[in-house]
């Protein structure tokens, strides 16, 4: 994989027209960093315009890159299974990442994900703008550091800060908690039920803001 930053920036593909269909398509050939060459597409948002909820990770996984879809996956699906258990619809998410192709190592046969540089994240910054604009969300939910990074800066920390409702130059309202995938990494059953407990917590106070500011 490329180890180098890019002279370039998802700003030099942005179209004119910022209907997520236009960004969608245009997306699909973005070049503003390497790790196009090595992933299999592009893998954008996904979800409806002014749905009031804005869930950013980190990037795609190996099914995502394959699929072209976000968080068809393990953690896609522990995402949507606990969004149902606090009473928040799959249609009132928009669902996307804040890099769009997926890094990783090869070893053998196997796909192994690499955490995006900075300098990858901010060069891909541009569609997540657009993605907000276009959607217009009353709730941005970041999952894992780097998302809440992406949106609320290098220097947030998410362990004493998640859960908590913030403000961001990029969105009015912004809750951060762990990344679905932390979950299904834990050591053994018991951290793994503790660690969904309390991903659950967070999105119950995600399900609540959201009653609040609408």
């Amino acid at each position: 994989m490329p180890t180098g930053p890019s002279t370039a920036s998802a700003a030099d593909f942005i179209p004119a027209s910022h209907s997520l269909a236009a960004l969608r398509r245009a997306a699909r050939n973005c070049h503003g960093c390497d790790l196009y060459l090595h992933a299999t597409q592009t893998v954008f948002g996904a979800g409806r315009a002014h749905a009031p909820l804005f869930f950013v990770g980190e990037q795609p996984g190996d099914q995502e890159d394959r699929a072209g879809e976000p968080f068809v996956g393990p953690a896609g699906r522990l995402l949507r299974t606990t969004l149902q258990e606090v009473g928040i619809a799959p249609d009132d998410a928009y669902i996307t990442n804040a890099v769009k192709h997926f890094k990783f190592i090869e070893r053998g046969k196997r796909r192994i994900h690499q955490a995006p540089k900075r300098y990858e994240v901010k060069s891909c910054r541009p569609w997540l703008e657009a993605e907000l604009g276009a959607v217009k969300p009353k709730l941005v939910v970041a999952l894992g550091a780097t998302a809440a990074q992406s949106l609320l800066g290098p220097a947030f920390k998410l362990t004493p800060n998640r859960g908590k409702l913030v403000a961001a130059d990029i969105a009015p309202h912004v809750i951060a908690t762990v990344h679905p995938s932390s979950i299904l990494r834990a050591i053994d059953d018991d951290m793994r039920r503790r660690q969904l407990l309390a991903f659950r917590a967070d999105l119950m106070a995600v399900a609540g803001a959201l009653k609040e500011l609408a």
